[in-house]
């Protein structure tokens, strides 16, 4: 791709990633600009930290909608106006209806807290301590219409220690998605990831379930 990225961010909470990702567009990493920061929770802390970075935002309150599908139309239209590269889902707390995701072919990404298709949705690393698994970690994927399936793009993995508590693995998971996130658009941004149908390409390289990423 090689020009700068332009993204959108859709968050419901902290907006963690959201902050990574800008941090690494300061830093010069990310050759990228967010266009827009949008949530459906006015209260969410990233509205804020978007504020703080002069980055436009706006609230767009799914309460105040019929249902679904005239939500994801009025996300559509506000996105479309933005013109955006890539839709990026940092920590958005919505399923995105098939009219949505359809509208945006190969343009959002999402991050997940699991190795999928391990745990879709929810209480990932509750279920990883319920289960004893020995690894944990991330997953940065295309969005499709179905929970969490997506075309995988890469993942990063962590060993799950004796006796780990679970607000441990979480803020362990929290600092390689804070990784992770940002050198996938990047590598976006570099041409080094590109897309061909439900195909992803690393480096000339077909991936059918994701590159392996390291620190």
């Amino acid at each position: 791709m090689n020009k700068n990225l332009s993204l959108a961010i859709l968050l419901s909470g902290n907006g963690s990633n959201f902050q990574a990702i800008v941090d690494s567009i300061d830093k010069g990493q990310l050759k990228a600009a967010i266009k827009i920061v949008i949530s459906n929770n006015k209260n969410a802390f990233g509205l804020k930290r978007a504020k703080k970075h002069n980055i436009k935002n706006l609230c767009i309150d799914h309460k105040n909608f019929a249902d679904r599908e005239s939500y994801d139309q009025r996300l559509i239209e506000i996105i479309e106006q933005e013109k955006v590269d890539f839709i990026v889902l940092a920590g958005f707390m919505r399923i995105l209806g098939s009219n949505f995701v359809r509208h945006f072919p190969n343009k959002i990404i999402n991050i997940h807290p699991s190795l999928l298709p391990k745990y879709p949705g929810l209480n990932t690393h509750k279920k990883v301590l319920e289960n004893k698994d020995k690894e944990h970690g991330v997953t940065v994927h295309l969005v499709d219409e179905g929970l969490d399936s997506g075309p995988i793009i890469g993942f990063m993995k962590i060993n799950v220690e004796d006796e780990e508590k679970e607000n441990d693995l979480e803020n362990k998971i929290h600092k390689i998605e804070h990784y992770i996130y940002p050198k996938i658009l990047s590598e976006f941004q570099e041409g080094k990831i590109t897309t061909a149908g439900n195909k992803i390409r690393i480096d000339d390289v077909f991936y059918k379930d994701g590159k392996e990423y390291f620190i």
